[in-house]
């Protein structure tokens, strides 16, 4: 019988498309028994469910048509007037030449600003690490990447600076900056307020672009943390913020949108018209009246209660299991944290497998690094899991590196998460 060798009709970028770590994990881990604090799946306590009903039934009801029929490719007029009042009381300043197109989900947000603005051999700026799905929507364009460490106070913005300088002597095409200023992901960190200044004084002086991804500053777990948008220090128009109900609604309506520049945006609209033509209008008019009704600020202050408690669990149980001399940044806000194993001989990706066995699923760091270090290191998330199976699940994890090291030769030095 003869079978069509697709692989030879593939187009050449195929290659680029490279497999989630996180969602090969949810595959992997789906039906069995084993602790996951992996991907970073919203507890489903915090789900409004009864209230979503309503909402569904009373948008069918009450809108008919108009919610099951197409809509404009930016999204329903009515739904982004909505969004721009809640952006505003959340304190995400709105100019007078901004716009915001509504997309499905935060990830297609990314792979619209990597098709608009990048092209071959362009430079882009990340953060070191950051959101491994930012980097497969970004790679796809092959672009150069240069990573930034972070510590503590977010992205090292001395070193953004010499890196900028060093790229403009070389000639090479800067098109964005992309950061997760607050509650970063994986890290957890959340930039300082003087760090946002220096790093938009370094876009003025370089002219250059900022994407702000913002997903977690709505989980904030500590006093006296600034969560200001760099969108609203912004006094030049060059921040494009982006953010979702993915993690303060539900992942399943896949409402996300970016914010910016009135003629970006127009060119975001025609990209997005190639790619689904428009988000579905249902669950825009859903989020639209789970805002008017009050339903998303009701969820994000009973989320936040309980991933606080979670947060506490976490931090707890790496205090109180973890081998001697690993490191990790404490979490102010969103999802996860990262763990740095106090040795080079562990490959955490080569390890998974064993702490699969064990019963516990972590997302091995590599991935977040855009300079292919980090091999050493690893992503905790504790949205998920209960407190109870988040010490378990770091028990068993910590029980195996423990084991892994022992016996190593080479002396165990601790390792700053971010050193390059």
């Amino acid at each position: 019988m003869f079978t069509v060798k697709y692989e030879k009709l593939l187009a050449g970028r195929s290659d680029l498309f490279r497999a989630s770590e996180v969602r090969e994990l949810l595959k992997l881990t789906e039906g069995r028994n084993i602790i996951s604090l992996a991907g970073g799946l919203p507890d489903p306590r915090v789900f409004p469910k009864e209230k979503l009903a309503q909402i569904a039934h009373d948008v069918i009801a009450e809108r008919g048509d108009k919610s099951l029929q197409y809509s404009p490719t930016i999204g329903v007029t009515e739904f982004r007037e909505e969004l721009k009042k809640f952006l505003s009381r959340k304190g995400v300043k709105i100019n007078s030449d901004d716009d915001v197109i509504v997309t499905t989900g935060s990830q297609q947000a990314l792979d619209l600003i990597a098709r608009v603005f990048i092209e071959k051999d362009d430079e882009i700026i990340l953060e070191l690490p950051t959101y491994l799905a930012a980097i497969n929507a970004f790679r796809l364009s092959k672009p150069g990447m240069t990573a930034i460490p972070i510590d503590e106070d977010g992205m090292r913005t001395d070193i953004l600076e010499q890196e900028v300088k060093r790229l403009k002597w070389l000639g090479r095409n800067i098109k964005f900056i992309y950061t997760i200023p607050v509650a970063h992901n994986p890290a957890g960190v959340t930039m300082s307020v003087e760090r946002k200044k220096e790093l938009l004084e370094i876009a003025s002086k370089y002219d250059l672009v900022v994407i702000e991804d913002d997903p977690y500053s709505y989980f904030i777990y500590e006093e006296g943390i600034d969560v200001t948008p760099l969108k609203t220090l912004d006094k030049e128009g060059r921040v494009m913020y982006m953010s979702t109900f993915s993690k303060i609604l539900s992942p399943g309506l896949r409402i996300g949108w970016v914010l910016g520049n009135q003629y970006a945006i127009s060119v975001l609209e025609r990209a997005k018209q190639t790619a689904d033509l428009h988000t579905p209008t249902l669950t825009q008019y859903i989020g639209m009246e789970a805002i008017r009704r009050g339903v998303v600020e009701k969820t994000i202050e009973e989320a936040r209660k309980i991933y606080s408690v979670k947060r506490k669990a976490m931090i707890e149980a790496l205090d109180k299991y973890m081998v001697k001399d690993a490191w990790w940044p404490k979490p102010v806000g969103g999802f996860f944290l990262m763990v740095s194993i106090p040795s080079y001989e562990i490959d955490t990706k080569k390890m998974l497998p064993e702490a699969i066995k064990e019963g516990v699923a972590y997302v091995p760091g590599a991935s977040f690094f855009a300079n292919g270090m980090g091999w050493n290191t690893m992503r905790l998330n504790f949205s998920y899991p209960t407190p109870e199976e988040i010490d378990e699940g770091v028990k068993r994890l910590s029980d195996l590196i423990k084991r892994k090291l022992k016996g190593k030769t080479e002396k165990i030095m601790p390792v700053n998460l971010f050193r390059t």
